[in-house]
């Protein structure tokens, strides 16, 4: 009798949808060209749970809760990120380009928490590099702890045995997208074996409550490369941003179980590796020009943190048909709004000119209250005259030219004090509820007229 001939399936990359043949569209995500030829696993076992600890329901009361116990990597941005620590059990997906630093990122971590927890092993497991050339990062790192283990392997049968017999106070993998299952005859990075390891590799870290950290590749349009549901699966899904001309790297939380998904931590490459910045405030202000026109500086919120970041316009008349709306760093659609704002409401021509916004250091702003900041730079910009340096403009700004209260007004007003800046223009629904800091006056204004006017007394 024959051999059992192969069944091959065709499987999304995007949702995971599993198709009898190829279909030019995905019919769940409606995605295209998305559909990858795979074969079927020959039984339908899911990932072993024979290491489950319990293994019937129990009421929610009797559940007992661990509280807020967490592991500090001794990356204070790292632990920011993560909502305040490591914890224990948990699935974290590390995401980014191609050498941005996630390696470099992940083993300074494992390293302090080796350190931190000396008496249990960590283990680090590549798939891609050999152990010679993780030796080589870590000298140039300085990680050289005697608890940190190095496991070289691409099977994930022999990394989860691996990991069962050493019992390690965290996991690595370095990365997700190598690890395959020998029974699944499909290729390493095939959506059937990242969904089945990641599975397995889950039920892991839930049993055995081991802080797990995957690292993922990501496609050419920077999503994590692999079916959709890998994001699900885990608890935590972190991406490492930047690179270029710019020296900084900012790790950015897009969905986490135990924390904020809105906060950022932010690091800056040297030769030595990576190093955190404390104080992003004062990183992009320094080269702010003096006495130029068109520059003026806004209090962002990023999560829990308070950024100071610079906004510069340039104003000059069209040479063009149809005059010019470039934005980097800010949406060009909000430009364009607060552009007609300031034609309709105050009365400044704009109409015929070419207009240029920029958010200095390369950053990504969505916080509606840089727009007062944007209005003043592009005034300044029109007009040929130069804002006062140690000035802050705080402010959303609606179509009928109001400037509206914006969220945590102390803490932006308290970080601008801290770097030294002696006046802020804020809306007056927060100016009446907040307290001054020490050293800067508040005026409190209501419309984009009146805050230009109180700019041009000055």
């Amino acid at each position: 009798m024959g051999a059992a001939r192969l069944r091959t399936v065709f499987a999304c990359g995007e949702c995971g949808h599993v198709s009898p043949k190829w279909l030019g569209q995905c019919p769940a995500c409606r995605q295209w060209n998305t559909l990858h030829e795979e074969v079927a696993p020959t039984d339908a076992r899911g990932p072993s749970r024979a290491t489950a600890k319990s293994a019937r329901p129990l009421p929610l009361r009797d559940v007992e809760s661990s509280g807020e116990e967490r592991l500090q990597s001794g990356i204070g941005e790292l632990d920011r990120v993560l909502g305040g620590g490591v914890v224990p059990g948990s699935l974290v997906l590390l995401g980014g380009d191609p050498g941005i630093g996630k390696s470099t990122l992940l083993l300074c971590a494992l390293e302090r928490l080796a350190r931190a927890v000396p008496d249990r092993p960590i283990l680090y497991v590549s798939g891609e590099e050999s152990a010679r050339q993780v030796k080589m990062r870590a000298d140039r790192l300085g990680v050289g702890a005697d608890n940190l283990h190095l496991f070289p392997e691409s099977d994930a049968l022999k990394v989860l045995h691996a990991a069962t017999e050493l019992n390690p106070a965290a996991l690595a993998i370095d990365s997700i997208q190598t690890q395959y299952l020998p029974e699944l005859l499909s290729a390493p990075g095939a959506v059937a074996q990242i969904r089945e390891v990641t599975a397995r590799l889950m039920v892991f870290a839930k049993t055995t409550d081991t802080p797990t950290f995957l690292v993922g590749h990501v496609t050419k349009d920077g999503a994590i490369a692999g079916p959709r549901v890998l994001e699900h699966m885990v608890d935590t899904v972190l991406y490492f941003e930047g690179g270029g001309a710019y020296p900084y790297r900012v790790l950015r939380a897009h969905k986490n179980r135990f924390g904020s998904a809105s906060e950022i931590g932010l690091f800056e490459m040297k030769a030595g590796g990576l190093v955190e910045v404390p104080n992003p405030s004062a990183l992009f202000l320094p080269e702010r020009p003096q006495g130029s026109p068109g520059s003026a500086v806004a209090a962002v919120l990023s999560g829990t943190r308070t950024l100071l970041v610079e906004l510069q316009a340039l104003v000059s008349p069209t040479v063009f048909g149809t005059p010019r709306r470039t934005a980097l760093g800010i949406d060009p659609n909000r430009v364009a709004l607060l552009a007609a704002v300031l034609e309709k409401k105050v009365g400044l021509d704009l109409l015929g000119c070419d207009l240029f916004v920029n958010v200095a250091g390369g950053l990504t702003l969505d916080d509606p209250a840089a727009d007062l900041a944007c209005v003043a730079a592009l005034a300044s910009s029109l007009r040929e005259r130069a804002l006062d340096p140690r000035t802050l403009f705080l402010g959303e700004v609606g179509l009928a030219g109001e400037v509206r209260a914006v969220a945590q007004a102390d803490a932006r007003l308290a970080e601008a004090a801290r770097l030294g800046f002696t006046r802020a223009l804020a809306p007056a629904g927060n100016a009446r509820h907040t307290d001054t800091p020490p050293g800067l006056v508040v005026d409190a204004v209501e419309t984009v007229a009146q805050a230009l006017d109180v700019l041009s007394a000055s």
